[in-house]
């Protein structure tokens, strides 16, 4: 595949409150792509709220239902923001690698801890006896393998992500 070709999607994965949604916005308008946020399209096709699939068929049948969206998205020129989990589907990454550039929101523990809040308001689900740093600690590991870039967002405002995003997929794009 070639680089302009997988250059035509940016996926960005990281923490919940890493920002993926507001940088994805902005950095779609900047681009002059859609927005593609994944939680809503699950929601849309399965036609019920993801804390209704989750109270349903419990997290493991809500991830599996994530897997299978976000391995069939057929989208272009689009920044896609998948929920934070969607790194534990194999098939899923496989396919946004093929499409999309996948791009890591890094935080810090701290940063994310600050920036949730109260978890359950901000629709983090947690394994049962599983804290927050423990879910943090998981998921890095994932994110770095599957990143072709990391932004540390750590002393950036929302702008500065997203004019450093812009300048480095406007590069990729003269480039490839």
């Amino acid at each position: 595949m070639s680089m302009t070709q997988k250059d035509r999607n940016i996926t960005l994965v990281g923490m919940p409150s890493s920002g993926k949604s507001t940088v994805g916005v902005l950095l779609a308008k900047r681009l002059g792509f859609d927005f593609v946020d994944v939680d809503i399209v699950i929601q849309t096709e399965e036609k019920r709220l993801l804390k209704e699939i989750i109270a349903q068929e419990g997290l493991n049948g809500f991830m599996a239902v994530e897997n299978r969206i976000n391995a069939s998205l057929d989208v272009n020129h689009s920044v896609i923001a998948p929920g934070g989990s969607v790194i534990y589907g194999k098939e899923a990454m496989e396919h946004l690698k093929e499409i999309s550039t996948i791009v890591y929101l890094k935080i810090s523990y701290k940063e994310t801890e600050r920036r949730l809040g109260n978890l359950v308001d901000r629709g983090v689900v947690l394994k049962d006896g599983m804290t927050l740093f423990d879910l943090y600690q998981e998921r890095v590991p994932y994110y770095e393998k599957y990143a072709d870039i990391t932004v540390d967002e750590e002393g950036l405002t929302v702008g500065e992500t997203v004019d450093y995003l812009r300048g480095i997929m406007e590069e990729r794009n003269r480039v490839g």
